[in-house]
């Protein structure tokens, strides 16, 4: 399943958002197969030290450009058969500091992205997100679930940001005939997180390594299926090869809760450092968990590694770093 070497069916790819977290490990995997990247990123949340690896390997170009404004269409000068739109700030310590670029990198980045897709008749994938269904009334969430969503809340730039990308996408594809697809991730984690992320895993990693109160929202009963790195980055190319329209969920297939994440995180690193509860942000999602039956069923994608695995791989990721410095407490 996994698709580290396997040649893929690109010349070659534009990845938006491609000097983040999980835009990276895009980058790199296409390169892996043989295809060329232009990574394209303005470095507001991502960061050149995610692909100095990648620097000087032939076929990779970094482009740094505002996705946002029209110059882009022309500074990604392609052609590409490939289009992924990671551009977006995804973490909340992000979009909460940054509302205005996230909401226009949207909408006026989608456009952008599809305009370039469409004048070179390439693939387009865009990268949405669990919080389209907010906090849930159905479990598991199904990609035919419309969600529950607070369009005014400190969260909504991020929500309703992806949920109108969506929609833009998808009005292309009934309008114009986009070749496009999307993929709806949950809670991807894994190494070239920021240890100022403000997502759980990566904020209870390093907070246990300090040596630090480990901070859970709440009582931490609410849940997250947690999905490692590798496991999405299959999923999204899948989805890419394929002629599937409507988006498709890939995430974890174990839920668990925030409590039993900062428990383990403790055990797995050995540290002694205290559980702390602190108050919980406004519209935090109460359960998380993807029904991914279409993934399965129609790209034989199943998530590989267990969560417990995946956190081990991150642990040892942040441990191996010059230095851990603990994270403000945000979840």
């Amino acid at each position: 399943m996994s698709l580290p070497t396997t040649p893929a069916p690109w010349r070659r790819a534009v990845v938006t958002g491609g000097a983040g977290f999980l835009g990276s490990h895009l980058c790199e995997r296409l390169l892996d197969s043989g295809v060329e990247v232009d990574c394209a990123d303005n470095l507001l949340s991502g960061s050149q030290d995610n692909i100095a690896h990648l620097e000087g390997r032939p076929g990779f170009r970094f482009v740094r450009c505002d996705l946002s404004s029209e110059r882009s269409r022309d500074q990604l000068s392609g052609p590409y058969d490939l289009v992924l739109h990671f551009a977006c700030p995804a973490s909340p310590a992000d979009y909460l500091r940054h509302p205005l670029e996230t909401m226009d990198v949207g909408s006026l980045g989608t456009r952008n992205a599809v305009a370039v897709a469409h004048r070179d008749g390439a693939r387009f994938l865009l990268a949405s997100t669990s919080e389209v269904y907010g906090d849930p009334l159905v479990h598991p969430q199904r990609e035919d679930y419309w969600g529950n969503v607070n369009p005014v809340g400190p969260r909504s730039v991020y929500d309703e940001s992806k949920r109108f990308a969506e929609a833009l996408v998808t009005a292309h594809v009934g309008k114009r005939n986009l070749d496009a697809g999307i993929v709806r991730m949950f809670n991807t984690y894994g190494p070239r997180m920021r240890a100022h992320d403000g997502r759980a895993v990566p904020t209870f990693v390093c907070q246990a390594l300090a040596g630090d109160p480990v901070t859970v929202a709440g009582d931490g009963s609410q849940t997250r299926s947690l999905c490692y790195v590798d496991d999405t980055v299959d999923g999204v190319l899948l989805v890419a090869a394929s002629q599937a329209v409507r988006p498709v969920n890939i995430g974890g297939g174990d839920e668990v809760t925030v409590l039993d994440i900062a428990r383990r995180v403790i055990a797995l690193t050995g540290s002694t450092s205290p559980l702390s509860f602190i108050e919980r942000p406004v519209d935090d999602p109460e359960r998380r968990r993807p029904d991914t039956t279409l993934a399965r069923e129609l790209l034989g994608w199943e998530p590989r590694v267990s969560w417990e695995e995946g956190i081990k791989r991150t642990i040892a990721h942040f441990a191996g770093l010059p230095e851990t410095v603990a994270p403000a407490p945000q979840l």
